[in-house]
C-alpha cells in the first residue's frame, strides 16, 4: 500500500489556514484549551475532567469503574454500574483534543504540544486494541474517533515519523473495517448511521489508497444520500425531534458534501432547508433553543458555549452554499468553514449581513417560530421522533420564549442519558417542560433511556402569520385527555396563551408548570420575570414558586445539574377546564388578565389593554388599545 500524503488532497492546506488565522481570537483559545490539555485537563461536555499522568481510556473517572478487554459484543455498555457512564468514556476517545493539539502546534509551531499528541495517541493504541472494550461498542463513536485522526494525519502526519506512520494508518485502516462491517443499520438507524457514513466515505474518498476504498466511498456516499432523503423532512426539520442533534445532522451532511463535491440537487435543496431551519430557530445571539436531547457533543471543534455551537455550522454553510444571510460574524469562520473550505485569503474580512428571519411554520416539526424585534417565541407542538423518539422529550405544546438574550420561559436540558434513570426521566418529562401536566402523567411512557411507548396524539388546527399577529392552535392527546393551546402573539409585546383542558369525568389534578430563566418576583397579577416580561396569570392565587425541590432543576451540559426556580400553577377540578396566561413585554404591563366563557367563546381580557376572544371551534378575535 502507497503512503497517503499529508496534508489531504482534498482539504485547504493547514499551513495556509494557520497562516491566517494566527493573532485571532480563535487561536488565542485554541491555545488556551490546548495549554489544558497538555497538563491532562480536558473539557469534556461543559465540565473539565482531570486524569493525572496516566489516562485510562476506559474509565468513568466520576464513578470510578473501568471496564476490561472483553469483545465489544460482549461488554454490557449501557449498565452504568457495571462499565461506568459510556457517554463520558467515549467522549474522551473520539480524540477531538488530538485535533485541537493539532491547530494548536500549527498555530504555535510548539513542539511540546505535538509530543503530546503523538504520546496521547501511542498510549490509546496500545490500551484499546481492535476490537476489545468499551471504545469498540459503539460505530459511531468509531466513526467520530476515524474522522478525528484523519483530521490529525491532514494536520500533522508530515511530522510522523515512519513507524509511528505506518502504525498511525494501520489502526485507522482498522476503523474502516469496523465501520464497513457495523453500520447501525437496524441498531440506531439515525444520527448514528448517518455519522458512521459520513466517516467511511471520508476513509474512502481521502485514502485512495487503502485496500478497498473504492467501496468504501461508494457505500458511505450511498448511505448519506439515501439518509438525506429519510432522516430529514420537507420542511428542514431532522426526524429525532431535537434541535441539538438537527445541528449535528447539518454537519455530517455539510461535512459528507464538502468531500462529495457533487451531490444530487434534492440532496442540496435540503440541506439548505435544514440550514433555514436552524436560522429560523435560533435567538438574536445564535443561540440554540433546547428542544429534545442535547449531550454537548459536537461534530467539530467541541469547545466553547454549547447553545453556540449552531453559529459556526451557519457560517460554514454560508460559505459552502453561498447564503451570506446566514453568517452572523466572521469571527464565526475559523472554528471550522476555514478548515473545512477552500476560503479566499482575507475570509475574516468578509461582511456580514445577517438578516432575522421571519415568523414560521414548520409543519413537518410542528414548531411554530414568531417572531417580532427583540422577541422570539417557539411552541413545539410537534410528535415525538421517529421510531423509539429516543432523543426526544415529552414536550408537546412547550413554550420557549426570549427577550433579546433573555430566556423568559426555558427548557431545562438534559443532565443525563444512561447514568441515572430517575433524574433522565425527569429531564424530559412533561413536568420539565412550559406545558399543562395532567394527574401527574407524563405525554408519553418511558421505557429505558432512548425509548418511548403510547406517544401522544398530536393534531395541528390552525396557523396564521401577518404583520402585527402570530396565532398557533394545536392540541395534544394522551391517556384519555386532551390538552388544546392556542397561542396569540399581538405583535409586538403581548403574548396570550390559551389552555383548555378535557377529558373523562371525575376530578383531576390540572398543574400548568412554567420554567423562568430568571427568578420570578411576585407582582400585580402574577410575576416578574426578569427585567422585560410580566407573567400574567388568570389562577393567579393557585401559583406556587420553587427552587429546585422536584422539578425546579436546570442542566447547563451533561452531567451537571442546578437547582432552578419555577412556576407551578395547580388545580383540583372537574373537567374541561381553563387557563389563560399573558406574557406583557411593554414599558407599562397590566397587573391583571381574566378569562370569562361567555357566547361560545373564551374572552381573555387584559386590563387597560383589550381582549382577546378564542371561539370554541377555532380562530380568534383580538381588539387591543
Amino acid at each position: 500500500m502507497a503512503t497517503p500524503p499529508s496534508p489531504l488532497p482534498g482539504l485547504p492546506d493547514p499551513s495556509s489556514v494557520a497562516q491566517a488565522l494566527r493573532g485571532t481570537a480563535y487561536a488565542a483559545e485554541v491555545e488556551r484549551i490546548a495549554e489544558s490539555v497538555l497538563q491532562h485537563q480536558f473539557p469534556l461536555l461543559g465540565a473539565t475532567l482531570e486524569t493525572g499522568a496516566d489516562i485510562h481510556w476506559r474509565r468513568d473517572y466520576a464513578r470510578g469503574i473501568e471496564s476490561g478487554l472483553q469483545y465489544f459484543k460482549q461488554l454490557p455498555y449501557l449498565d452504568a454500574g457495571l462499565s461506568g457512564d459510556h457517554k463520558f468514556i467515549w467522549e474522551l476517545s473520539r480524540h477531538q483534543h488530538l485535533v485541537l493539539l493539532a491547530q494548536a502546534y500549527l498555530l504555535t509551531g510548539r513542539k511540546p504540544i505535538l509530543d503530546e499528541l503523538m504520546a496521547q495517541w501511542i498510549s490509546w493504541d496500545r490500551d484499546n486494541p481492535f476490537l476489545k472494550g468499551m471504545n469498540w461498542t459503539s460505530a459511531l463513536e468509531v466513526a467520530f474517533r476515524a474522522l478525528s485522526w484523519i483530521w490529525i494525519y491532514h494536520l500533522v502526519g508530515s511530522q510522523m515519523a515512519a513507524d509511528l506512520r505506518f502504525r498511525f494508518l494501520n489502526s485507522l485502516y482498522s476503523h474502516g473495517l469496523y465501520l464497513e462491517h457495523n453500520l447501525s443499520v437496524y441498531f440506531s438507524p439515525n444520527t448514528h448511521l448517518l455519522g458512521e457514513a459520513v466517516a467511511l466515505h471520508a476513509l474512502g474518498t481521502l485514502f485512495p489508497e487503502f485496500p478497498g476504498a473504492s467501496h468504501w466511498k461508494r457505500l458511505g456516499g450511498k448511505t448519506v444520500e439515501s439518509q438525506m432523503d429519510f432522516q430529514v423532512r420537507e420542511d428542514g426539520s431532522h426526524f429525532e425531534q431535537s434541535s441539538y442533534y438537527h445541528v449535528y445532522a447539518i454537519d455530517f451532511f455539510a461535512f459528507y458534501q464538502v468531500l462529495a463535491r457533487t451531490t444530487p440537487a434534492s440532496y442540496v435543496t435540503s440541506l439548505t432547508a435544514m440550514v433555514g431551519y436552524l436560522h429560523s430557530l435560533i435567538d438574536c445571539e445564535g443561540r440554540i433553543p433546547l428542544m429534545g436531547d442535547d449531550d454537548g457533543g459536537r461534530f467539530f471543534h467541541p469547545y466553547g458555549e454549547h447553545d453556540r455551537y449552531g453559529r459556526a455550522t451557519l457560517a460554514t454553510c454560508s460559505m459552502l452554499l453561498n447564503r451570506p444571510e446566514w453568517l452572523l460574524s466572521p469571527n464565526d469562520l475559523p472554528e471550522q468553514a476555514a478548515w473545512w473550505l477552500d476560503l479566499k485569503r482575507d475570509f475574516l474580512q468578509n461582511e456580514a449581513t445577517p438578516s432575522q428571519p421571519p415568523s414560521r411554520w414548520f409543519p413537518d416539526a410542528g414548531v411554530a417560530v414568531m417572531r417580532s424585534g427583540p422577541v422570539q417565541a417557539i411552541v413545539d407542538a410537534g410528535p415525538l421522533g421517529y421510531g423509539n423518539a429516543g432523543h426526544s422529550h415529552a414536550d408537546t405544546l412547550n413554550l420557549l420564549v426570549r427577550h433579546h438574550v433573555t430566556d423568559v420561559f426555558l427548557d431545562p436540558g438534559t443532565y443525563t442519558y444512561v447514568g441515572d434513570p430517575e433524574w433522565r426521566d425527569r429531564f424530559r418529562g412533561t413536568s420539565a417542560h412550559n406545558t399543562v401536566v395532567i394527574n401527574g402523567l407524563d405525554q408519553a411512557k418511558p421505557a429505558g433511556p432512548f425509548r418511548w411507548t403510547e406517544k401522544p396524539e398530536v393534531h395541528y388546527q390552525d396557523w396564521l402569520s401577518q404583520d402585527n399577529v402570530d396565532f398557533l392552535d394545536a392540541s395534544c392527546r394522551y391517556s384519555g385527555f386532551q390538552h388544546r393551546r392556542r397561542v396569540c402573539f399581538a405583535k409586538p409585546d403581548l403574548i396570550f396563551i390559551l389552555d383548555e383542558i378535557a377529558g373523562p369525568a371525575g376530578e383531576h389534578t390540572i398543574e400548568q408548570f412554567w420554567h423562568p430563566g430568571s427568578e420570578p418576583v411576585r407582582a400585580a397579577g402574577g410575576f416578574r420575570i426578569g427585567f422585560v416580561s410580566q407573567l400574567l396569570l388568570s389562577h393567579e392565587d393557585l401559583a406556587q414558586t420553587s427552587y429546585g425541590v422536584i422539578y425546579g432543576w436546570r442542566s447547563r451540559a451533561l452531567g451537571i445539574k442546578e437547582p432552578a426556580w419555577l412556576i407551578r400553577v395547580v388545580q383540583r377540578a372537574h373537567l374541561p377546564i381553563q387557563f389563560a396566561t399573558v406574557l406583557d413585554f411593554s414599558s407599562e404591563p397590566s397587573s391583571q388578565v381574566q378569562l370569562e366563557e361567555k357566547e361560545g367563546a373564551f374572552w381573555v381580557r387584559l386590563a387597560g389593554k383589550g381582549r382577546v376572544v378564542f371561539p370554541a371551534s377555532s380562530g380568534f378575535d383580538i381588539l387591543l388599545g
